[in-house]
């Protein structure tokens, strides 16, 4: 059984698992990566996949779909110029132009509340083509 918070702007709800995957990702560094979708039917933020620890940034972008909008975190490691290992989260609001307006009004309106669910983020990437996550963007933003 799952129980859900209500998201009330929008009426969604999120499920469960999806906060527990985060924190497994934040905590326990289970995860590289969590994709979450929005199921339209039930009305809830779900998870959608996750990447395991070893996966690369690669493999993360090649998980988010090419014409559908997502919501994702990642857990990106660096090593700063003093030789630190650090990590940073970043979460991934996903809307690609070829998307349906639909889809990118809804994830739009959601946002907020759900990235609010997420305690931990460190920042945020709103991408409509994936030159706009590219790696870089990343390393700019951490470091």
């Amino acid at each position: 059984m799952s129980f859900k918070r209500s998201n009330s702007l929008s009426g969604l709800s999120i499920a469960d698992h999806s906060k527990d995957a985060f924190l497994e990702l934040k905590r326990k560094k289970d995860h590289r990566y969590v994709v979450f979708k929005i199921d339209e039917k039930k009305k809830e933020v779900v998870v959608e996949k996750t990447g395991n620890p070893a996966e690369s940034y690669d493999d993360f972008l090649a998980s988010l779909p090419e014409n559908d909008c997502r919501y994702a975190v990642f857990d990106y490691d660096f090593v700063t110029s003093d030789n630190c290992q650090k990590s940073k989260i970043f979460f991934f609001a996903w809307a690609p132009s070829t998307s349906r307006i639909r889809a990118k009004m809804l994830y739009a309106t959601s946002k907020e509340n759900f990235k609010h669910e997420l305690d931990g983020v460190h920042y945020e990437i709103q991408a409509t083509d994936p030159s706009e996550m590219d790696l870089e963007v990343l390393k700019d933003r951490a470091h």
